[in-house]
């Protein structure tokens, strides 16, 4: 019993030290979503396990648009990810911004998201939210699907280029990491040829 005690009491004092969204008010520069990802652009980034060893890396060809919706702006993020074992896998975002009372927010979908993912930015960071299934290969040559919450963080450090975290948390616990490098100065840059 002493033992749980401790453990739940490990688990809260991280969670109330996380950091959050509004830590990044006075940041710069601005992060607007639609802004960044807007036309074309390349990302390269790496997987890590829950020891923080690097099991896979990917490049990622991104293209980018949105379009009026009413009082909305909705966009279609399409993202096409290379990995160094030859995997191929394309995920297709669709995502509302969303004004109420001058705050602005985000909501999503996408193919393998299969619920409704949450966002919102300040200063140079953006916080998204979401479910992410996730087929994991077995020993047998099959596959195993899993449901993972992502806790998405992204900083944009100049109008080129961006740094993105994931944390990848199934029952409350920390398992993987994504890390995540876009470059929208060479947007014409091809995975494939990488």
């Amino acid at each position: 019993m002493k033992n749980i005690l401790i453990v739940l009491l490990s688990m809260s004092m991280l969670i109330s030290c996380s950091h959050q969204i509004e830590d990044y008010k006075n940041t710069k520069p601005k992060f607007v979503l639609e802004e960044f990802f807007n036309n074309k652009l390349i990302a390269r980034g790496i997987v890590q396990d829950y020891s923080n060893k690097m099991t896979r890396h990917f490049c990622v060809e991104i293209d980018a648009n949105w379009q009026a919706d009413g009082d909305n702006l909705v966009g279609t993020i399409d993202e096409e990810f290379y990995f160094d074992d030859g995997e191929r896998q394309n995920r297709i975002w669709s995502i509302t911004r969303i004004e109420d009372n001058g705050k602005v927010s985000y909501q999503g979908t996408a193919n393998d998201v299969p619920e409704l993912a949450y966002g919102s930015s300040e200063g140079n960071a953006f916080r998204w939210q979401y479910e992410l299934s996730v087929a994991i290969k077995d020993d047998d040559g099959g596959s195993t699907t899993y449901v993972f919450d992502v806790d998405d963080w992204m900083y944009q450090l100049d109008e080129n280029y961006m740094f993105n975290r994931s944390s990848l948390i199934k029952f409350g616990i920390e398992v993987g990491q994504i890390s995540i490098y876009f470059d929208k100065q060479t947007p014409f840059q091809q995975c494939q040829a990488a």
